[in-house]
C-alpha cells in the first residue's frame, strides 16, 4: 500500500531541467542538524539579558551556519558523522554492548557486558545519562551511517528509478535491524518515552530525507512534507508490524516490505 503511495507522490515530482538544488529539512532543519542527534541540553541565551563578547561570537557563527543551511544542501561532512556524540571509550562501549542485546535486551545490563568485553569499566555505563535510550540512539545513528555510506557508493542506485531506489533504500535499512527484531518491541518502547522522543524524531527525519535525497526528490513546500510523512509513516510501520511478527530476516524483510 505504502509503496503505491510512493508512486504516485513520485508521479507528481516536477521534473524541469536545471541544476538541482534542494531544500533540505526547510523550518525543520535548523533543530535538526544544530543538534545532530544530541541528547544533551544547549544553554540559551535570555532575550533581556546582553549578550557577553564570548556569546556574541556564538551566536554570530550560530547565524552564519543557519543562513548557510537555508541558502542550500547540508555539506557532506555535515551530515556523515552521526555518532560524533559518543567518542572514545563510550562509542566502543556501545558497540561493544550491541552483541549483548539478544541476550540482555536494550538495557543497562547489556551496556555494563559491553563496557567489560571492550575491557572498561563498568562505572563508565554512569556517564550515559539515559543509559538504555544512549544504547538504541547509538543503533540507530550506526544505521543511518551505514545507509548514508552505500547512498554515496552510488553503484547500486544509479541505474534505478526513484520507486526503485526508495525500496532499495528502505529494504536495506530493514535489514539493518532484522537481526534485532526479537528485542526491537523493547526499543520502540525506549523510544516513545517522553524523554526520547525528541531524539527519535530527529532520527526518523534524518533517515527518511536521506533516502528522498538518495531517490532524487526536488520537492518543496507541502509536497516536501507530504513525502517525508508518507515515507516516515511507512518506515515506522514496517518497524512495529515487523516487531509483531516475531520471524526470521528473511520473513521479517521480505513481507514487511511490501507493505
Amino acid at each position: 500500500m505504502y509503496r503505491t503511495v510512493v508512486n504516485r507522490i513520485l508521479l507528481t515530482k516536477n521534473t524541469g531541467g536545471g541544476r538541482r538544488c534542494l531544500l533540505r529539512f526547510p523550518d525543520l532543519r535548523t533543530a535538526v542538524t544544530s543538534s545532530r542527534f544530541s541528547t544533551t541540553t544547549e544553554p540559551q541565551t535570555s532575550p533581556n539579558r546582553p549578550l557577553n563578547p564570548a556569546d556574541s561570537s556564538t551566536s554570530s557563527s550560530s547565524t552564519s551556519f543557519q543562513t548557510s543551511s537555508g541558502a542550500g544542501d547540508i555539506p557532506r561532512q555535515e551530515r556523515k558523522n552521526p555518532r560524533a556524540e559518543y567518542q572514545g571509550e563510550q562509542a566502543r562501549v556501545l558497540q561493544a554492548s550491541l552483541r549483548h542485546v539478544l541476550r540482555l535486551g536494550w538495557s543497562e545490563e547489556a551496556m555494563i557486558a559491553g563496557a567489560k568485553e571492550a575491557g572498561i569499566s563498568p562505572s563508565i555505563v554512569g556517564s550515559f545519562p539515559r543509559k538504555e535510550a544512549a544504547l538504541v540512539e547509538f543503533f540507530m545513528d550506526d544505521c543511518l551511517q551505514r545507509l548514508i555510506d552505500r547512498i554515496d557508493s552510488g553503484e547500486e542506485l544509479q541505474d534505478l528509478i526513484p520507486s526503485q531506489r526508495i525500496y532499495k533504500l528502505v529494504k536495506f535499512r530493514l535489514e539493518m535491524q532484522a537481526p534485532y527484531i526479537s528485542k526491537w518491541p523493547q526499543a520502540l518502547s525506549i523510544q516513545a518515552h517522553p524523554l526520547n522522543v525528541s531524539t527519535s524524531f530527529k532520527q526518523r527525519v534524518m533517515l527518511v530525507d536521506e533516502i528522498w535525497h538518495a531517490a532524487g526528490d526536488e520537492a518543496s513546500g507541502l509536497d516536501w512534507y507530504v513525502k517525508r510523512t508518507v515515507l516516515g509513516g511507512a518506515t515506522y510501520l514496517a518497524e512495529a508490524v515487523g516487531a509483531g511478527m516475531g520471524s526470521s530476516l528473511q520473513g521479517f524483510v521480505g513481507k514487511v516490505i511490501q507493505r
